[in-house]
């Protein structure tokens, strides 16, 4: 049910909207906080908004610092994106991220069995199937994560900022319980691991324009009438909100907050070398019920490498198309990574966007093709393992 905020709130969570500074945005949403109502329909709005407040105030004492010349020494809320995919690595302290990163990549990390050694972010890069992946560790994930304590705002910022996510459980302690912390936290944070079957988007217009929805898909035990008046009691009077998909009362509400993201995530598994592991994995799968995907590993022993390489590349959709030059036999060998559905206009953009403005044509080797090569436009759809050949126009090129 939605959270049918009273109307205090609903003015404090106004002023919040107007609110010309971080400072003045942050001391607004601790004021909205005193007259949301504590009970379990609130619990995901609180558990947002106190998220927001520690970012806010993350980000304030960094710039402070810096404005004094001093390091500001604290862990970067986000790590700036190399290779192919960035994937974060989340799971509670000593599940084995360090020995993970220690094992698929030559990042500099520290693993002992002591808790909580992982205080920032730690970067390093795995090469897969032709594909680098940006693994980052994350600090250890607790109770409280997604309600700004500890280091909960650097690791669900890093997961928010990621292009998939690897939920880590340690297969000697009950992984239902780790897997059911890990999912909850993430979900205060408005970050989703399972698809959702519908989206929001509000585009606010403050100019006068008249509220508008527009509704491709179906609303769930609600109404259009239900949507509009709640918006209202919001003071959305004046936006676009696009409603895609299937969605709830309490998903529009949602999104009036935060839109909440979606990123693709895999289950590791690690530990099974560890006695009693056997028996937990069964559970686990019973738990999941191939909701998603899991990969057993024991990072200790260097098992499961391969089938943790597979399952990032099947999970990101990521498929991998090389391109060979004109007049030469072998291609690169080393691939494009591009999402699934790609065209041979993404690829082009890949390369350089003179690529695009001066194409001419391409030609493409694939087993699936019934001839090749074949001759192709910018709107071809390419596939994973594609050999690709782009023909661009040059000075005095006329066709």
């Amino acid at each position: 049910m939605p959270t049918n905020l009273p109307p205090d709130a609903l003015d404090k969570w106004e002023e919040v909207e107007n609110a010309k500074s971080p400072r003045e945005r942050m001391e607004k949403m601790q004021e909205f906080l005193k007259y949301v109502p504590q009970h379990k329909g609130t619990l995901k709005l609180r558990g947002e908004i106190k998220r927001k407040i520690a970012l806010i105030k993350n980000d304030m004492e960094d710039k402070k610092r810096k404005g004094t010349g001093k390091s500001s020494g604290g862990p970067k809320l986000f790590v700036e994106k190399e290779g192919s995919a960035q994937i974060a690595i989340l799971g509670m302290t000593n599940s084995g991220k360090s020995c993970l990163m220690q094992t698929v990549t030559k990042a500099n990390v520290i693993v002992a069995p002591t808790t909580f050694t992982t205080r920032q972010p730690v970067p390093g890069i795995m090469d897969f199937g032709d594909v680098q992946f940006q693994l980052v560790e994350t600090p250890a994930v607790m109770e409280g994560s997604g309600d700004g304590r500890a280091w909960g705002p650097v690791t669900l910022g890093v997961a928010r900022n990621a292009d998939g996510i690897l939920l880590m459980v340690d297969l000697s302690q009950n992984p239902v319980e780790q897997l059911e912390l890990l999912v909850s936290e993430l979900e205060k944070s408005r970050v989703l691991v399972t698809r959702p079957n519908g989206r929001v988007e509000i585009d606010r217009r403050h100019a006068g324009t008249a509220l508008r929805i527009i509704l491709i898909g179906k609303l769930i035990g609600t109404t259009m009438k239900d949507v509009e008046t709640m918006l209202r009691s919001y003071r959305i009077n004046d936006a676009i909100v696009k409603i895609t998909g299937e969605v709830t009362l309490d998903d529009i509400e949602d999104s009036i907050f935060e839109t909440t993201t979606y990123k693709p995530a895999l289950i590791v598994a690690n530990k099974f070398d560890i006695k009693g592991a056997e028996n937990n994995l069964r559970i686990l799968k019973k738990y999941v019920d191939n909701k998603m995907p899991i990969v057993v590993m024991s990072c200790e022993q260097k098992k499961g490498i391969d089938e943790l390489g597979k399952a990032m590349i099947a999970g990101l959709g990521i498929i991998r198309v090389y391109t060979k030059e004109p007049g030469n036999k072998q291609d690169t060998g080393r691939p494009f990574a591009l999402k699934k559905g790609a065209t041979m206009g993404d690829l082009a953009r890949n390369i350089h966007k003179e690529f695009v403005s001066n194409f001419m044509f391409a030609m493409v080797w694939a087993k699936r093709l019934p001839f090749s090569p074949k001759k192709v436009g910018l709107n071809f759809v390419l596939d994973d393992g594609d050999i690709v050949e782009i023909h661009v126009k040059t000075r005095g090129t006329t066709e």
